[in-house]
């Protein structure tokens, strides 16, 4: 999925922010959890939000790149790893680790972080349908064929009308 996409879907740091929210809502009865691991750099984010709702203090990253143009994805390269004492939590199982990231795809990115931590409960802001199997909680679903404009990936610009010929 490429940004050229016919469906467009930007969201707004305001819109983010309030669906961030509802994600640290629609975790809350799910926990506890002793700890985060938010997937960069989409994740980080989201996950200082859920952090700050769920009062959770132990934070953590795992750094794995798929889109390395900002159009296509490729293939998944590990760039730091989640730090052996998160790993440890659940005995080894991931259980009581809370994975975020803000939107799930094609669902790769999650699988390989899913290997690491097994029993972790995943979340997401966003969810595709290919990727949406890979995760245990997220907020909305869009179709695959849409290009998710997130706020920190835009700047201020004129949109024309739709009936103008804009993208949908």
């Amino acid at each position: 999925m490429s940004p050229t996409s016919e469906k467009a879907f930007p969201v707004s740091w305001d819109q983010f922010h309030r669906d961030a929210r509802a994600l640290a809502w629609r975790l809350h009865g799910a926990g506890p959890f002793e700890a985060i691991v938010c997937i960069t750099r989409g994740g980080l984010v989201p996950a200082a939000v859920v952090a700050r709702e769920l009062e959770i203090r132990l934070i953590e990253t795992v750094c794995i790149a798929s889109y390395h143009d900002y159009q296509n994805q490729g293939e998944l390269m590990v760039l730091k790893e989640i730090d052996p004492k998160i790993r440890a939590l659940g005995e080894g199982s991931g259980a009581g680790v809370l994975v975020v990231d803000d939107l799930v795809d094609t669902g790769k990115t999650a699988r390989m972080v899913r290997q690491m931590l097994p029993k972790a409960h995943f979340a997401t802001v966003y969810a595709k349908p290919q990727g949406r199997p890979m995760v245990d909680t997220f907020v909305t679903e869009v179709s695959q064929d849409t290009w998710i404009y997130f706020p920190w990936d835009m700047g201020l610009t004129f949109q024309p009308p739709i009936r103008n010929g804009a993208p949908r």
